[in-house]
């Protein structure tokens, strides 16, 4: 009685085997193959050549890369100047970590207030402005000829690289407002100073 089960499975197996045909090929057969990627990629930039749109894409990626670089994007939250401001900013920030030496010996424990005009000086009057008005430009122009001190020129909009030609000296751009937004700066043209230990900062309506 236990081995009944398996029997049967057995001579169903053999029924099936003995009855099956060959029914031949329905239709045509291919071998299954991949391209490889590499090789798509280089017909299709192969065509692209041969059509000329490689060359037009490369040209129009040039050209927006061109742009970027003389045309940055002005830092948001800027206008021109209607109300002259002074403000004076305090740099002085507090450690948040003790700093050691290579010997683990603590030199600045964690709190200390660090002030850097403590230890040096700004050496630069800075002058942020927007070189597509030309008002700004002029006085930005003027400031720097009459200054006793050494100005560098930010721009927080306008084409740096147009202006540097025109100059012919280097001018900054503050990119992504980095600087203007950390000295608090709202309106243009400002100039930047050190008063004593604190910065003092002057938005100037013309």
């Amino acid at each position: 009685m236990p081995c009944r089960p398996f029997i049967s499975i057995a001579l169903f197996l053999l029924t099936v085997s003995a009855h099956a045909e060959d029914l031949g090929a329905i239709g045509p057969t291919y071998e299954i193959t991949e391209r490889d990627l590499i090789e798509v990629i280089q017909d299709k930039f192969r065509r692209m050549e041969k059509t000329g749109e490689l060359a037009r894409m490369q040209e129009d990626y040039k050209r927006r890369v061109v742009d970027t670089i003389e045309h940055p994007k002005p830092v948001p939250g800027i206008a021109a100047a209607q109300t002259a401001r002074t403000f004076y900013l305090d740099p002085t920030w507090t450690l948040e970590r003790n700093v050691v030496d290579e010997q683990g010996n603590v030199l600045y424990p964690a709190g200390t207030r660090v002030n850097p005009f403590d230890f040096d000086r700004l050496s630069k009057t800075l002058l942020f402005f927007d070189a597509r008005d030309k008002k700004q430009v002029a006085f930005a122009k003027r400031f720097m000829a009459e200054s006793k001190r050494p100005v560098k020129p930010i721009l927080i909009a306008g084409a740096p690289l147009k202006l540097m030609r025109e100059w012919k000296r280097e001018v900054f751009y503050d990119q992504g407002g980095a600087l203007s937004k950390r000295l608090a700066i709202a309106q243009s043209p400002a100039v930047v100073t050190q008063e004593g230990k604190r910065l003092r900062v002057d938005e100037v309506r013309l």
